[in-house]
């Protein structure tokens, strides 16, 4: 980045910090993932450059020819990849892709029915101070106060009872499968859309460690990095039957241009899920969180649901006595990043609550495994118990860099 530091030395510098510290830290921030070289070389490329309003061979600017084939290109790999008859790879992220799925298929006021954020929902699912919640009416079906699991027959008798026109699948904090056969047999029988956001398991269901969602959604949108790879953008995959209403809901209702760069870098990630490698990567996931959970478990740790199917685990710090924002900060300082975050039920206000929320894509990217996964385990179990004690959290802020040097990070390279 020679040209970057002789133009900006302050941009520079803080690239170079933050590249720094992806490498030399655990990040355990389940929507959080190293995209690979390749990734990063396509979004940074002259795509940049180039405006594109419109789609492939309907644009309002001349000069698209790469644009189009580009534009195609990725389309067919998605629908490839996630068996869907339509896709559409314009929406700059996951909340617009939601919001443009709203737009094209419900008039205001008509009603979503998604998982409270509290109880591990998204903002976009109906949550109050989402545009979601203010357009449209909202109910929210929640978790079992025991179990911390979805409970079906309470989603259909709500759904039974507000006849929503579309039903919502889908999280950011739920550390279990979804029944994607239940949603959709419940959106069929009170004639609702059924959506289904993947955006934290797109990755997984690609490499078949979470159960598919396309035989029962009328609708599926994702996210591009997370559990996928890729560089930060968003999905759309529909029935052909939906497919002009989507298009339509994304240009022009609710954006200019594609960002040109950011499909390319789409395109990359899909091709490398598309291999027997991401496969294997999307088994290792799972099968690293749930040693992690365990570890965790036999350290003491209160996990919500008492566990993990997929690649998140949410621990709630009550019995540990210790406040989740403080925890949080003390595994930076450690070298283990992390995030506070509510758990159902949750006595404790939103900005400082009970739980910590981790995952192990970005570990997982790196090579890790099972072994490295019981060492996290420790670690985490010390620095928790040493929130106050500095010369702790240093010593295993070094040992973490230790690790870190011995599993390289995709993309990235410190001298």
């Amino acid at each position: 980045m020679l040209e970057l530091q002789q133009t900006d030395p302050e941009i520079y510098s803080l690239i170079r910090e933050e590249e720094r510290y992806q490498f030399e830290s655990l990040r355990l921030i389940p929507s959080e993932n190293y995209a690979s070289a390749a990734v990063m070389q396509a979004v940074g490329s002259v795509l940049t450059n180039k405006y594109s309003e419109g789609y492939p061979g309907k644009r309002y600017y001349e000069g698209q020819r790469n644009i189009d084939r580009l534009e195609e290109l990725v389309k067919e790999r998605a629908q490839a990849l996630f068996h869907m008859e339509h896709a559409n790879v314009q929406p700059y992220s996951g909340s617009p892709a939601n919001m443009a799925v709203y737009y094209a298929l419900l008039e205001p006021g008509e009603t979503i029915m998604g998982l409270s954020l509290p109880h591990g929902g998204h903002l976009t699912h109906g949550w109050d101070v989402s545009f979601s919640a203010r357009f449209y009416r909202s109910v929210q079906y929640v978790v079992d106060p025991k179990t911390h699991l979805i409970d079906y027959d309470a989603v259909r008798d709500l759904a039974r009872r507000e006849r929503p026109r579309i039903i919502v699948a889908g999280a950011t904090a739920y550390p279990r499968r979804f029944d994607f056969k239940a949603f959709g047999e419940i959106a069929h029988e009170v004639d609702a859309y059924f959506l289904a956001d993947i955006a934290h398991i797109a990755g997984l269901v690609v490499a078949g460690a979470h159960p598919d969602p396309v035989p029962y959604a009328d609708v599926v949108t994702t996210t591009t990095h997370k559990t996928l790879r890729g560089p930060r953008g968003a999905m759309i995959l529909c029935r052909a039957d939906l497919a002009e209403k989507i298009d339509r809901a994304v240009f022009p209702a609710l954006q200019g241009g594609p960002h040109n760069h950011t499909t390319a870098g789409i395109g990359v990630a899909l091709a490398e899920a598309a291999t027997p490698e991401f496969r294997e990567y999307g088994q290792q996931i799972v099968r690293n969180a749930k040693v992690l959970a365990a570890e965790l478990r036999e350290r003491g740790f209160s996990l919500i649901s008492g566990g993990t199917d997929n690649h998140l685990i949410l621990i709630d710090l009550t019995n540990k006595e210790v406040i989740a924002k403080k925890a949080a900060k003390a595994l930076d300082r450690a070298g283990i990043v992390t995030n506070y975050n509510t758990i159902p039920y949750d006595p404790r206000r939103p900005f400082s609550p009970s739980g910590v929320r981790i995952g192990t894509p970005a570990v997982t990217s790196r090579g890790m495994g099972e072994a490295e996964m019981r060492q996290v385990a420790a670690w985490m179990e010390e620095a928790v118990s040493h929130v106050e004690d500095e010369a702790v959290l240093e010593r295993i802020s070094g040992e973490v860099r230790e690790l870190c040097q011995a599993f390289p990070a995709p993309g990235i390279r410190v001298e």
